[in-house]
């Protein structure tokens, strides 16, 4: 059964930790160059199977005992805070191979690649996998990770810049490392308390 509480929590956790991230910058790029919906639907597709993924992984720690897994997502969720907290605002101007043909499948498949291979292993795949093991809730997970990443994908692809005018990204990535650090609390205090 789908639970909206946990698609709303899941959607809050992967959305802060993702709007900071590379993927907004490189939607804008791609977007900026063509057009929108044939670079959505790629980069939304890579989500789709990055998400699968997380899930699947997570759902395999469901089969750990509890109390390990709760100690172990709780770090995972230390570590999620810590790596916010701790990254460099480095300017990432990464390099985007544009394809000549501007046809639907080109475009689309440009940003499936470039989805798919900068964001395999991320901080938000792991922030996935570890709800999945601490909700045991695969659909409610899924559905709340992949409509964050998708989210975060069209206000990068739609205007990403004038977001960040308003919005300060420190501000952002604070408001997600104390989300990280309050479900590494509560997941901690699970483990022990048993």
């Amino acid at each position: 059964m789908l639970s909206l509480t946990i698609m709303a929590i899941t959607f809050g956790v992967v959305f802060l930790a993702e709007l900071p991230d590379k993927t907004a910058l490189a939607g804008l790029m791609l977007g900026t160059r063509y057009r929108a919906s044939y670079v959505f639907a790629g980069v939304a597709a890579a989500f789709v199977v990055h998400v699968a993924l997380a899930v699947a992984a997570g759902s395999v720690l469901t089969l750990l005992p509890q109390r390990l897994v709760q100690a172990f997502v709780g770090v995972l969720f230390l570590t999620g805070a810590a790596m916010l907290l701790l990254k460099k605002d480095d300017d990432e101007d990464e390099k985007i191979k544009a394809p000549a043909d501007q046809s639907f499948w080109k475009v689309s498949g440009a940003g499936f690649m470039l989805i798919l291979v900068a964001e395999f292993g991320d901080l938000t795949q792991i922030m996935t996998a570890n709800l999945a093991a601490r909700y045991d809730d695969p659909l409610s997970v899924g559905l709340g990770a992949v409509l964050a990443l998708w989210a975060v994908a069209g206000i990068g692809i739609l205007g990403g810049r004038t977001l960040m005018k308003y919005v300060p990204l420190r501000l952002i990535t604070k408001v997600a490392a104390a989300l990280m650090l309050a479900l590494a609390g509560f997941s901690l205090y699970e483990a022990v308390s048993g």
